[in-house]
């Protein structure tokens, strides 16, 4: 299967409701109405559950997922774990160097098995560690493009230990998000892609825990496993046949530990990355919302661009911006296709993250700001979130919304 070949004719409305979550701000605040309202949370109580891990004299407790904040909300399961010689940069450096060919560990030489890995565009995400409190997700690599479907790996620096999450994952058509299809297929490629580094302990390479979160986790909705070719249905361990219902995404609740006795250092220099994404799709309003069908069709360019650096003492710095002026028409789910309701608007998406990591310290940040600016509709509105993690206490999270 070639990149071209990935179809793009998921309908509209369906994908809609599959992204129902997205975009919402907060669980427990009233969007129905006009409102204004604030959130602070600084990182102070752990989460729960902790679980310990061992290799050899050394152990690690820790929160068995990853969050997007300091809620102790899951987001993505902990599914590989780093012992031994796993500084994140190391890590990400030994990978950078393998070529796609993975035909010796029983993966086809064709898209996506055959990928390389890369620096990784993402979002923030947090992970808990005892002894080194909560920590960001500072370095993110993927095997394969942004779109159509990469495998996508973030790395958490706990000491000695690096805690990760990887998956497999899809672009929405029409969108900047990206929907999981598997964690335990990414689990498998980055094992094989450990071992052809050559770099884990002969001793004891590489070894399976206990089950140490839920499984199955999180689901695909059915609209878009149904758009997947077969042969990534197949992949993913998934029915060749259309299902009715959503997807579970495969995992099997433990995580691989790999333990590193070597390492290689990073090629000093700069990567960057800079593409449009064209978003045009029907989504659930994101804030300020009039109700449960308050739907909108959003279309224009969002421009990505991340750049990635690497110092000669090993410093490590990424920097990411998004930005889009769109173009918002509300419109009627429940016809097909949707179809306006209302006059067209504009709204002004920003959105960046940073990421520092030195053999002293580690400091990972986001910002996201939406702003709705129709010129006379009702429940129009901003929202912006700011994630800080980092040392001595700077570690916090503030939502503001308002709604006018």
């Amino acid at each position: 299967m070639s990149p071209g070949s990935f179809p793009r004719s998921i309908r509209l409305l369906a994908v809609a409701l599959a992204l129902a979550g997205l975009g919402a701000c907060d669980a427990e605040q009233d969007l129905t109405r006009p409102a204004a309202a604030s959130r602070v949370s600084a990182a102070t109580a752990a989460p729960t559950p902790l679980v310990t891990v061992s290799a050899g004299p050394s152990a690690v407790e820790f929160w068995p997922f990853l969050g997007t904040d300091f809620s102790g909300a899951p987001q993505d399961p902990i599914n590989l774990l780093f012992a031994g010689q796993s500084d994140p940069r190391a890590l990400r450096a030994a990978l950078l160097m393998l070529d796609g060919d993975r035909t010796a560990f029983g993966f086809p030489d064709v898209f996506p098995f055959n990928c390389t890995w890369r620096d990784a565009i993402g979002d923030v995400e947090t992970a808990f560690a005892t002894g080194a409190g909560w920590l960001g997700a500072t370095v993110q690599v993927a095997c394969g493009d942004y779109g159509p479907v990469r495998f996508h790996l973030r790395l958490a620096d706990a000491g000695v230990w690096t805690l990760a999450n990887g998956h497999f994952e899809v672009l929405i058509p029409g969108t900047t998000e990206h929907q999981v299809l598997s964690w335990k297929l990414a689990e498998q490629l980055v094992m094989v892609d450990l071992l052809r580094t050559g770099l884990l302990d002969p001793s004891l390479p590489l070894f399976s825990t206990d089950q140490i979160n839920p499984a199955p986790f999180r689901d695909i909705p059915a609209v878009i496993y149904n758009g997947l070719p077969l042969e990534l249905r197949g992949a993913i361990g998934g029915p060749l046949a259309d299902v009715a219902d959503a997807m579970p995404i495969g995992t099997d609740g433990h995580a691989t530990v790999l333990n590193v006795a070597g390492q290689v250092d990073g090629q000093p220099g700069v990567a960057r990355q800079d593409f449009v994404i064209d978003f045009n799709q029907v989504i659930p309003k994101p804030v300020c919302t009039s109700g449960p069908f308050d739907f909108i069709h959003v279309q224009g360019p969002v421009r990505l661009r991340q750049q990635v650096v690497l110092t000669p003492s090993g410093d490590y710095a990424s920097n990411f911006h998004a930005d889009g002026h769109l173009d918002i028409t509300p419109v009627n789910p429940l016809t097909d296709p949707p179809t306006p309701i209302g006059e067209t608007y504009r709204a002004l998406v920003v959105e960046r993250h940073t990421g520092i990591m030195t053999d002293d310290v580690s400091l990972t940040s986001s910002v996201q700001l939406r702003i709705l600016i129709p010129p006379s509709a009702p429940f129009h509105g901003r929202l912006q979130v700011n994630l800080q993690v980092g040392p001595g206490g700077s570690s916090r999270s503030v939502l503001s919304l308002t709604c006018n």
